[in-house]
C-alpha cells in the first residue's frame, strides 16, 4: 500500500512524553504550530503503562515542572505517578498539545535535494503515513525500550521472569522469594515494595552505586546539590555529598554489599554516564534488618534460583529485571550521525540539543525533567526564529494552509 503524504508546517516531534510535550508546548507559545507522533495510545506512556503503583517523583516537584506551568500547590513535595500523569494531561491541554496517537516511526531521513524531512510512520493497521517538514524534533527520551540481558542457564529458570516495567505491586508475590536484578532506584524500590507485601527479595548489585538519603534533616539532598553547585565546582560538591551520605547513611554499605564506585561523584557520573545515585526512601533498613538480602551478579539460571558470581546458590521463585531502559533512536533515524550507536547526542551538554539541517532532541541530558525543560525552551526558540523569519518571506500562505489542515497542527487552536 502506497504511502500517504501529509505536508506539515512547522516541525515534526516524535515523542509524546514528556519532551515532547514540552517541545509543542513552547513551540505553541511562539506562535510555531507542530505535529506530534506518538506509537502509543496516550501520552507520558512509560509513566502510563510501565511503571509500578507506588512510584513518586524522586526529586522535589520544582525541579520536575514543564516550560510554563508549576504544579499544583496542593501537590506534595514528591508527586504521585498518578499526580504526574494529570500534571501531563493538564498540561497538554492548557498547550492544546494533540498527539496524533498510534503513529509508529519506522524512519526519519533528511531529504537533501528537497532541504526537507522524510517521516515514515503506521498505524495498527499497517497504514503508512509519510509526514513532510523542515524540521525534526527527536523526543522519544532516554527510556524508549527495555533492556533485557540474556543470561546463561534462562531456559533453565521455571517461575516467572519478569521485565520492572511490567511489575505494579508486590502483592502477587507475597510470600515468594524474588530475585530482583538491579540495583538501581527501581531495583531498590521493588525489593521495599515486596517487603511490604510480604515477600522475600534478594537484591542482585554488581557493580559499584552511590547512595545517596533522599533528604537530610527535612532538606532534599537534590537542593542541597543545586545550592552548593552556585558556588563550588562539582567534583567538590560531590565529594561533599558523599560526605554527607556517609554521615546520614552510616559507613557500613560496603559490609552490606554496597561499595561506592572508587572514581567519580555521584552527579559526575549522572552527567557522564547516565548512572543515576540511588535515593534512599527506606531499603537500607531492610537491609540492614536482614529483609532485603544483596547478593553479587548472577553467573547462570538453574532450576529453582540462581548461582552468583561468588559461588553461591540464591533460590528464588520468582525474578523482576530491573535492568533498564535504552534509547531507540538508531532503529528510525536514518541518515544522521548526529546520535552515536547508543542513542545519544554526540555533542556533550549543554550543546546537544541541536544539530545539522533542522535536527533538533530533547531529552537527552541525562538530567531528569530540568534537562528537558531546558532542552524544549532553547530548541522552540531557535526553530520559532526561522519559522517567522520563512513567513515574512513566503508570498503566499494558502497552500501551506490548506494542506496542513491535513495535520491539525498545535497552534492553530
Amino acid at each position: 500500500m502506497a504511502a500517504r503524504t501529509m505536508w506539515v508546517n512547522g516541525p515534526i516531534i516524535v515523542g509524546a512524553g514528556p519532551a515532547g510535550l514540552s517541545a509543542a508546548a513552547c513551540l505553541h507559545t511562539h506562535g510555531v504550530p507542530s505535529v506530534v507522533l506518538e506509537r502509543d495510545d496516550c501520552i507520558a506512556s512509560l509513566w502510563q503503562r510501565r511503571t509500578y503503583d507506588r512510584l513518586r517523583l524522586h526529586l522535589p516537584k520544582q525541579f520536575c515542572e514543564l516550560p510554563g506551568m508549576p504544579f499544583p500547590a496542593s501537590y506534595p513535595e514528591y508527586p504521585t505517578k498518578h499526580q504526574f500523569v494529570s500534571y501531563l494531561e493538564s498540561y497538554a491541554a492548557a498547550f492544546h498539545v494533540q498527539p496524533r496517537f498510534r503513529q509508529s516511526v519506522a524512519s526519519a531521513r533528511f531529504d537533501h535535494a528537497a532541504g526537507l524531512w522524510r517521516v515514515r510512520a503506521s498505524d495498527p493497521s499497517e497504514s503508512t503515513t509519510e509526514y513532510i517538514g523542515r524540521w525534526l524534533v527527536v523526543a522519544t527520551g532516554e527510556n524508549a525500550e527495555r533492556i533485557l540481558p540474556e543470561f546463561a542457564g534462562a531456559g533453565s529458570f521455571k517461575g516467572p521472569v519478569t521485565h520492572v516495567s511490567e511489575y505494579k505491586s508486590g502483592e502477587p508475590y507475597r510470600g515468594a522469594r524474588v530475585l530482583v536484578v538491579g540495583c538501581g532506584n527501581s531495583g531498590m524500590e521493588v525489593c521495599l515494595d515486596l517487603c511490604d507485601h510480604g515477600a522475600r527479595p534478594s537484591m542482585v548489585v554488581r557493580d559499584a552505586v552511590h547512595v545517596l538519603p533522599r533528604e537530610m534533616l527535612g532538606v532534599a539532598t537534590f537542593s542541597i546539590a543545586v545550592f552548593l553547585l552556585r558556588f563550588l565546582p562539582l567534583r567538590l560538591v560531590d565529594r561533599i555529598l558523599v560526605l554527607l551520605a556517609g554521615l546520614f547513611l552510616g559507613h557500613d554499605l560496603p559490609r552490606l554489599g554496597l561499595r561506592r564506585p572508587d572514581s567519580g561523584g555521584p552527579l559526575e557520573l549522572k552527567n557522564t554516564r547516565g548512572r543515576t545515585p540511588v535515593l534512599d526512601i527506606g531499603a537500607l533498613a531492610k537491609i540492614r534488618a536482614g529483609e532485603i538480602a544483596v547478593v553479587p551478579g548472577v553467573e547462570r539460571f538453574v532450576d529453582g534460583g540462581a548461582e552468583m558470581v561468588d559461588g553461591r546458590f540464591v533460590a528464588a521463585d520468582a525474578v523482576v529485571l530491573a535492568t533498564g531502559y535504552h534509547s531507540n533512536v538508531p532503529q528510525w533515524l536514518k541518515g544522521s550521525d548526529f546520535f552515536s550507536g547508543e542513542g545519544y547526542p554526540k555533542a556533550e551538554f549543554p550543546e546537544g540539543w541541536k544539530g545539522e539541517s533542522g535536527l533538533y532532541s530533547v531529552g537527552f541530558t541525562r538530567r531528569g525533567l530540568a534537562g528537558v525543560s531546558l532542552d524544549a525552551v532553547r530548541v522552540a526558540g531557535d526553530i520559532a526564529t526561522a519559522y517567522h523569519q520563512d513567513s515574512k518571506t513566503t508570498p503566499s500562505s494558502s497552500t501551506v494552509c490548506s494542506v496542513a489542515h491535513m495535520v491539525p497542527s498545535q497552534a492553530q487552536t
